[in-house]
């Protein structure tokens, strides 16, 4: 075992192992790592001392000896719409580099991990796959929906009812009300944004248990999930089931198939490739395109449409979902998972709710949810998130409304400045030029708020999960690297054609050389870790990983 090297090869380890009250009998076991993002600052992170509980003593009872340490995690919406939100995104490699810190500093033979919300789920995937040594994930669960006169709602309607609000769509009582009755429990907010996405595609990855998405964060059922998770990892453990094992480039196809029939967050097209990178799997942006036409869109849940992850969950949850995926030939059943293969998964899963999770013969749509375009203002790709744009707006043309940040955006749309039609340029937000590539969710919020649902929205930047709407981000190459999002004019003409996958600045050749060598880098002060990350982040297209 890796952790002889400090209980039975080192006497002054075991004597520190000691002094915090560990017998001779427990390290004699193996020593499991239980990295654990609780906080008491993310709804999604607060109970999840009760999820590690849970997973001790499913390790205690298969004979291992587990020990807690810590991992960070940023609440997104919290940090939503000021400095916090530069720090989201590059807080997953602080967890990755965290967790890996911590397990081989202290030769862990396994490691379980429970994250929940938005980065820190791929930060400790990346971690994972990159110490590639026995792993598995227990996410803490989604929260319930909430209520207002009869009305399901999630995070995402509290973002919106801001708009609503200063449109006069809506009254004080009623803004109060969706303030204090949208995120009625614990878990991770409660739509198809980042965190469920994350933790749903974690289920098709093979490196959680079934069930792991879209069991609710206040059911008895989660904690039984866990103690269930503590007594697999020593299975694992003792057949020598590594990460890399499981996260195999058809395990990926698999996890990008799932994100297609569910119609996940836009980020998942930052993390996947960003794990992948971890585990040796090279996954192109491209391939979202090529698995996205041949998946059909089964779920249309919030900010697509009207239905909760609960209302999944009820359904038969990600199993059932693959079960309609798997009757079209398109999955690799034979992938290897943390209790078996991907066919036993789908084995004994039924679709409880086909209004719910549609068949696989009568899909919402016959391609995925997320789509990837590319043309001359995104030469290495952008992505949007199609199953949330109306049929209206999947193909349109409009003059440029161009904005510098996200603030300046803002504040046009809630000073009317803001017109139908309109294309929204959002530049300098990308990974470099933020830096930390934050998302848009008030300005999307806000035109949704408003009634502006004819206005599309481009930027290097990146959306919440819950942002609906045509918002196309992740332009690479971004701004500040001089990407052709740099030289958009106010008023030029732009053209995007999302079934088409094209985004295309209709301006000709020669102004735009005229543009570029007048051009000059944006320069912003910076300083600690924002300062470092800005340095050694790569585009949107190879998921923003540190090079």
């Amino acid at each position: 075992m890796r952790s002889d090297s400090v209980t039975k090869n080192s006497m002054p380890a075991r004597s520190l192992f000691k002094s915090m009250g560990y017998t001779d009998e427990e390290l004699a076991r193996p020593l499991i790592g239980i990295a654990n993002a609780h906080s008491e600052i993310v709804p999604g992170h607060i109970h999840l001392d009760d999820i590690a509980e849970a997973v001790k003593k499913g390790v205690l009872a298969a004979g291992g000896t587990p020990i807690e340490f810590p991992a960070i995690g940023v609440c997104d919406g919290i940090a939503m719409g000021h400095v916090g939100m530069h720090y989201s995104l590059p807080s997953r490699e602080l967890i990755a580099d965290s967790v890996e810190s911590m397990v081989l500093a202290h030769a862990f033979d396994a490691v379980v991990l429970i994250p929940n919300c938005d980065k820190i789920v791929p930060g400790m995937l990346m971690a994972a796959a990159r110490l590639n040594i026995p792993a598995i994930v227990i996410s803490g669960g989604p929260m319930l929906a909430g209520r207002v006169e009869n009305r399901m709602l999630s995070l995402s309607q509290t973002f919106e009812a801001v708009g609503a609000l200063a449109a006069k769509k809506i009254d004080e009582k009623t803004f109060k009300a969706y303030e204090d009755h949208s995120c009625p429990t614990c878990g991770s907010c409660s739509g198809m944004f980042t965190a469920n996405s994350m933790n749903c595609i974690t289920e098709a990855l093979g490196i959680a248990l079934p069930g792991n998405g879209t069991t609710p964060a206040v059911f008895s059922e989660r904690i039984r999930l866990a103690k269930q998770t503590g007594t697999q990892i020593m299975r694992l453990l003792n057949e020598g089931i590594k990460p890399r094992d499981i996260m195999t480039k058809n395990a990926f196809v698999n996890a990008l198939t799932l994100d297609m029939a569910l119609g996940c967050s836009t980020n998942s097209m930052l993390h996947l490739p960003a794990i992948a990178h971890e585990a040796g799997v090279e996954l192109p942006l491209t391939l979202a395109n090529e698995i996205s036409a041949k998946t059909p869109n089964l779920c249309r849940l919030d900010p697509a449409g009207p239905h909760k992850i609960e209302d999944l969950f009820y359904a038969g949850g990600v199993p059932a979902v693959l079960k309609e995926i798997s009757t079209l030939g398109i999955l690799h059943l034979d992938e290897k998972t943390v209790n078996g293969t991907m066919r036993d998964t789908v084995a004994n899963a039924v679709n409880k709710n086909p209004d719910i999770i549609r068949p696989a013969s009568n899909p919402y749509s016959a391609v995925g949810g997320i789509a990837v375009l590319t043309g001359n203002l995104a030469e290495k790709g952008s992505v949007v998130k199609r199953s949330a744009v109306s049929d209206e707006m999947m193909k349109t043309s409009g003059k440029a409304r161009v904005f510098e940040s996200e603030e300046e955006c803002s504040e046009a749309i809630y000073a009317n400045k803001i017109k139908a039609g309109d294309v929204i340029i959002i530049r300098n937000e990308g990974p470099k030029g933020g830096p930390g590539m934050r998302e848009m969710l008030n300005p999307t919020s806000a035109l949704m708020g408003m009634g502006l649902s004819n206005v599309s929205l481009i930027t290097d930047g990146r959306f919440s999960g819950a942002s609906r709407g045509a918002c196309i981000g992740h332009v690479s190459p971004e701004a500040a690297v001089g990407g052709l999002i740099a030289l958009v004019e106010e008023g030029d003409k732009i053209d995007i054609d999302i079934p088409a996958g094209i985004v295309h600045l209709d301006v000709a050749d020669s102004v735009i050389a005229e543009r570029r060598a007048k051009w000059t880098p944006p320069k912003k002060e910076l300083k600690g870790y924002l300062a470092r990350y800005a340095k050694s982040v790569s585009g949107a297209d190879k998921g923003a990983v540190l090079e």
